[in-house]
C-alpha cells in the first residue's frame, strides 16, 4: 500500500478513535449529516488523485491552478455526496446508529 494512502489511513482511524465518545450523544439528523460529510471528504480525495494524472487544460496553468483543482474537487464531491454519492454515507450512518444502540 502507497506510503500516503497509509498516512491517510493512519489519521482517519486515529480521528475515528477520538470521535466515538462522542457517537451517542449524536442526533439522527447530525449522524446523517457527519456520515455524508465522511463521504464528500472521501470522494475529494479520490477525485484529487483521480485529476492528478490529468494534463492542464485551457484554464489551469497559472499561478493558484493547483488549489482551484482542489477547490473544484471538494465542490464536485460535496454535490456527489449530497445527490446520493456512491453509497458510502449510508453504511457510515447505519454503523454509527449501531454504536449508539450499543451504548454501555
Amino acid at each position: 500500500m502507497p506510503a500516503p494512502l497509509m498516512a491517510t489511513l493512519k489519521a482517519a482511524s486515529t480521528a475515528v478513535q477520538a470521535a466515538l465518545p462522542a457517537v451517542h450523544t449524536l442526533s439522527p439528523q447530525k449522524i446523517k449529516e457527519v456520515a455524508q460529510e465522511f463521504e464528500s471528504v472521501f470522494l475529494g480525495n479520490m477525485m484529487e488523485e483521480m485529476f492528478a494524472g490529468i494534463e492542464e487544460g485551457p484554464f489551469d496553468g497559472g499561478e493558484g491552478s493547483a488549489t482551484w483543482r482542489s477547490v473544484r474537487s471538494e465542490e464536485m464531491a460535496r454535490s456527489i455526496a449530497a445527490a446520493g454519492g456512491i453509497g458510502l454515507a449510508d453504511h457510515v450512518q447505519r454503523h454509527l446508529i449501531a454504536l449508539q444502540e450499543s451504548k454501555p
